[in-house]
């Protein structure tokens, strides 16, 4: 085969998107042929490729799997973790191909986390040129103001100076105690929800994704998960821009 970027073909090998894969290149986590990799190396199915020292075995004909998983609260969104905590692959069971995380869920937070080993297709899914939607759940400890529900609707500035997307807000449940709104997003920067509650005074107690794009996690019990149907595939591919079956 011809060479191609090694980020590509390790999300071709189903080991982790293009994104991840970069970032294990520049933290020297890949080899090439005995040689520590670098951004824009090329290679093939020919080169002796370790990840963390393990042979990257290049099969182009693996099946691809699309999963989601209801993600409880308590589990991390890695592959594995040096502090030995509960990690979301612990949870799918009876697969036999690597699939990695579309995205990340933190510890504390809960609900619709995708799955594949289709490198592209995370990769699409995941490109903040995307804007790939994503819906949350969000229960806050006090009353909402009109105010905060603008503020937070508009667009709000972040701990690290950036600002967010304009996002749809709807109050679903308004208490003094307690306030349930829905949150509909299309960006995806880092525990963005709580943050973004953070900077207008919301303290969140409880947060769950509901859904990402038009496929949502329905009746999916927490800790179990399913494969997606065709049809959820196609829609969540146009919803990235790709047509591509």
């Amino acid at each position: 085969m011809e060479k191609i970027r090694l980020q590509k073909l390790l999300s071709d090998c189903g080991i982790c998107s293009r994104r991840k894969a970069e970032e294990m290149i520049t933290q020297g986590r890949v080899v090439v042929n005995g040689k520590p990799a670098s951004l824009g190396d090329k290679a093939n199915d020919k080169d002796v490729i370790l990840v963390d020292g393990e042979r990257v075995r290049y099969n182009k004909k693996h099946r691809k799997y699309y999963i989601m998983l209801n993600k409880p609260r308590g589990y991390v969104t890695t592959m594995s973790d040096e502090l030995d905590r509960k990690c979301v692959t612990d949870l799918l069971t009876g697969i036999d191909e690597r699939v990695y995380p579309v995205g990340r869920l933190d510890r504390n937070s809960e609900g619709l986390l995708l799955f594949t080993n289709d490198g592209k297709f995370a990769n699409d899914i995941m490109h903040p040129g995307r804007h790939v939607s994503k819906t949350y759940r969000v229960t806050v400890h006090s009353a909402v103001t009109d105010e905060q529900v603008v503020a937070l609707s508009n667009g709000v500035t972040l701990d690290d100076g950036t600002k967010t997307m304009p996002a749809t807000v709807n109050v679903e449940l308004d208490t003094p105690e307690r306030s349930v709104m829905r949150i509909t997003i299309h960006e995806g920067k880092n525990r963005q929800i709580r943050r973004m509650c953070d900077a207008v005074g919301l303290e969140v107690v409880r947060l769950r994704r509901t859904s990402v794009g038009p496929v949502k996690l329905g009746m999916l019990k927490p800790g179990t998960w399913r494969e997606l149907t065709p049809e959820e595939v196609r829609a969540l591919k146009n919803a990235a821009g790709n047509q591509t079956k």
